[in-house]
């Protein structure tokens, strides 16, 4: 079951809905490229083809994949996605977990509830909605899998919602409030996450949303344990 919160433009109407669910087939990313010398991209706008370098790739410490001291009361092999935190946890015996860095839904696309894994894609195909083709006319109408995908190397897909974890193609963006609501990893922490869980894994995803004027403050560190 998911639920979702009141945006700060009023009540929820139909056309409202609509044009979220419409997004969330994108899952458009809202941040560009820190690569010195390519402009980043405007609000809105996807890189289909867009290749990052190696050193885009390399994550600072606290957004790592790394095994962390995690109390919950889900079982082992549960994924608990932390909007706040800007983390996802895949829950370990003996209060432990895998902590991925992610990035997590804008203002206003925050959403939280319980699924289950329904689908795993390896380098899933992209088909970008129409009203994402109307913002961005240039874009193509299907883009199948690769490095250059905006959904990256691995998509899980959750229950019978458009809500996915996937993989990225601008790893700038993880530890940001940058989508429509999907979660996004880098292609390598995807990639690992995918290999550890399976098709009726659960995913609970924790409520939260942009604190103001600091929509994009890099998460709190967290002590991590020696991994075993």
């Amino acid at each position: 079951m998911i639920r979702m919160f009141r945006t700060p433009w009023g009540k929820r109407g139909s056309a409202w809905m609509h044009f979220a669910a419409c997004a969330l087939a994108g899952c458009t990313i809202f941040l560009g490229s820190a690569r010195p010398g390519i402009p980043a991209p405007q609000t809105d706008e996807e890189r289909p083809g867009y290749v990052p370098t190696e050193a885009e790739e390399q994550l600072p410490n606290e957004l790592r994949r790394q095994m962390v001291f995690f109390r919950t009361t889900e079982a082992p092999g549960t994924i608990i996605v932390h909007t706040q935190e800007r983390f996802l946890y895949l829950v370990q015996p003996n209060s432990r977990a895998i902590r991925y860095g992610i990035g997590v839904g804008r203002e206003g696309f925050t959403w939280a509830g319980a699924e289950r894994v329904s689908k795993m894609s390896e380098w899933p195909d992209w088909h970008p909605p129409s009203e994402m083709i109307e913002r961005q006319p240039y874009l193509p109408r299907f883009m199948a899998g690769g490095e250059g995908n905006p959904l990256g190397a691995r998509a899980l897909y959750l229950g019978k919602t458009l809500y996915r974890i996937h993989g990225t193609n601008q790893p700038s963006t993880i530890g940001k409030y940058v989508s429509s609501g999907c979660i996004r990893l880098t292609n390598e922490d995807i990639q690992d996450l995918y290999s550890r869980v399976q098709v009726g894994t659960r995913v609970v995803v924790l409520p939260g949303s942009p604190p103001a004027q600091a929509s994009n403050v890099p998460p709190p560190q967290q002590q991590p344990v020696q991994q075993r």
